[in-house]
């Protein structure tokens, strides 16, 4: 399998062909990348600089706050969750943006989607010159009509698990994510507790991990967001559980925070109940050192090299033992497979192939069609569908 995810981006053409014009859209959001959690918007801003530092020239369109070495175009002054402002409208903030985005088109090479599906409607003239990676779970009862609708955009899914739901969509490649090697610090010792990160949501299951500490009799330090959709079963099901002995609710933290605890621990507990696409954390813990102890769904076995970078299980059992060998796991090979596997670069030279590989299917001298002015919209995409 490992074989698999990595030969699926060809190899780029010859270097020297001058830098690419690339876009990258990112949602609104959180900031870019987000002051605290925030998981697309991160891999937006690694993708960014990397691109930057291998000598592309990027433009990021995002919010104002954004910390990036590519050119950035505001689209709006700050990012939507922490934006103190009580009546926001997030429909029109991205509206707003692909409008912006629509009467630049003509000055990039490829226009790189990170907003789902958002975009389609607006882009077909130019499908051909964009690329779209899918960051969410796709076993949404309307996703399947909407992408046999819109086939033309070249898709990227970020695991090979998250393709299941839509096997027939436009895929072009699977491209994992990646960290700067520098941003979280390899730490050769575990501090005695297990560490969860992450929202605290049903299918993030924070009520196994905390039964898993229990049972293991450790200590669990938790870094997690509560969502507004997510209070009522935060104040019901998981606020009584912490007030366990041992169990320590940090709320949400920064990069430093995330280091220091991740450092610490004996193992990332990662015990999901749904299909999740990828899972940042798992590889944020691994840059640490730190084992990540995964139930078997979503990209799990695509992330964790099993008994090297962590273990997968299927059961409460399989955990408390899990966590029994995490203890005395060698941590530098969980560090060497994150610098092999997934680091920024590793993911920013993938996409770059790719970008190439799209720029070679045109046929030779096509010029990118122009972008029709904004009013003219509507006419151009009726004319698509007939």
């Amino acid at each position: 399998m490992l074989e698999a995810i990595r030969d699926t981006i060809d190899r780029r053409p010859s270097e020297g062909s001058g830098a690419l014009r690339i876009a990258q859209i990112a949602p609104l959001i959180e900031a870019v990348p987000p002051t605290l959690y925030g998981g697309t918007e991160r891999v937006v801003a690694n993708l960014a600089d990397s691109l930057v530092a291998l000598g592309e020239d990027v433009t990021l369109f995002a919010s104002g706050d954004t910390r990036t070495k590519a050119k950035l175009v505001t689209v709006r002054k700050r990012a939507i969750r922490l934006d103190p402002a009580p009546l926001k409208s997030e429909l029109a903030a991205h509206l707003s943006m692909l409008h912006e985005v629509r009467c630049r088109a003509d000055e990039f090479d490829l226009l790189h989607f990170h907003v789902d599906l958002l975009h389609f409607p607006l882009f077909e003239h130019i499908a051909q010159r964009t690329l779209t990676t899918i960051h969410g779970r796709l076993d949404l009862v309307d996703l399947p009509e909407a992408y046999r609708r819109w086939r033309q955009y070249p898709l990227v899914s970020i695991s090979f698990s998250q393709r299941r739901p839509l096997p027939f969509a436009n895929w072009t490649a699977t491209v994992h994510h990646g960290l700067p090697p520098d941003l979280f610090a390899f730490s050769p010792a575990h501090r005695g507790y297990l560490a969860f990160v992450g929202r605290i949501s049903p299918e993030k299951r924070l009520d196994r991990a905390i039964q898993i500490a229990r049972r293991a009799g450790l200590p669990l330090k938790i870094a997690a967001k509560v969502d507004p959709v997510d209070a009522a079963y935060f104040r019901q099901d998981i606020k009584p559980l912490l007030a366990a002995p041992g169990v320590e609710f940090l709320g949400e933290i920064d990069d430093a925070g995330k280091n220091a605890l991740l450092g610490g621990a004996i193992a990332l507990l990662f015990p999901i109940d749904w299909p999740e696409p990828f899972g940042l954390v798992m590889i944020e813990a691994m840059a640490c050192g730190t084992p990540v102890i995964a139930w078997d769904a979503g990209s799990a076995r695509e992330v964790i090299d099993e008994g090297v970078s962590g273990f997968i299980v299927h059961s409460m059992a399989e955990a408390i033992e899990a966590v029994t060998r995490a203890r005395t796991l060698d941590r530098l090979p969980v560090r060497t497979m994150f610098e092999r596997r997934f680091t920024a670069a590793t993911m920013s030279r993938n996409y770059l192939r790719l970008y190439s590989r799209l720029a070679r299917s045109r046929p030779v001298g096509e010029q990118a069609a122009p972008s029709p002015p904004p009013q003219r919209a509507a006419a151009a995409h009726g004319a698509i569908r007939a």
